[in-house]
């Protein structure tokens, strides 16, 4: 039943993304691309005073992709930036450890399944990991586009 819910929640994001939208007064952004499923990302992030004020994507991809996107946008926002990377590291572990999965992830816990699918778990994590470039460029400062991909290795590349 669990597995159920887990999977419905999943498609509704994948078929009604939210936050799904090029953000025009982002102040920094990045790309990913993972060529193994084919999924692309622009990822844009409106950051101010160390905080995710917005955020959003556009871009083409597997159900995983979409949704793992989606669910994301509704979690950062409001977050300081090492809460989103805390966040991140969190969700990494979920989909790659067989650690417990933690309920301080919210609806992300929706993805706990797909360590079981290796392949998978790079769509889930595209635009987590376009999120890491894209804060890296807000500590530093940055303001322009990165462009972002990911190996089939898993592996990323700026």
């Amino acid at each position: 039943m669990v597995h159920d819910l887990y999977q419905e929640v999943i498609l509704d994001h994948s078929k009604r993304p939210r936050n799904c939208h090029a953000m025009e007064d982002a102040n920094h952004r990045a790309e990913g691309y993972n060529p193994l499923c084919g999924d692309k990302l622009k990822l844009f992030l409106k950051v101010e005073d160390d905080v995710v004020k917005d955020v959003s994507f556009v871009g083409s991809g597997c159900a995983i992709s979409t949704a793992s996107a989606s669910l994301m946008t509704e979690s950062l926002k409001g977050k300081r930036r090492e809460e989103a990377l805390k966040l991140l590291d969190r969700f990494h572990e979920l989909l790659t450890t067989d650690t417990p999965v933690s309920q301080d992830l919210g609806k992300l816990v929706v993805f706990c399944g797909v360590r079981d699918y290796p392949a998978r778990v790079k769509c889930a994590l595209l635009g987590w990991m376009a999120l890491r470039d894209a804060t890296a460029r807000a500590r530093a400062g940055e303001h322009e586009t990165a462009e972002m991909v990911t190996t089939s290795e898993g592996d990323t590349a700026s």
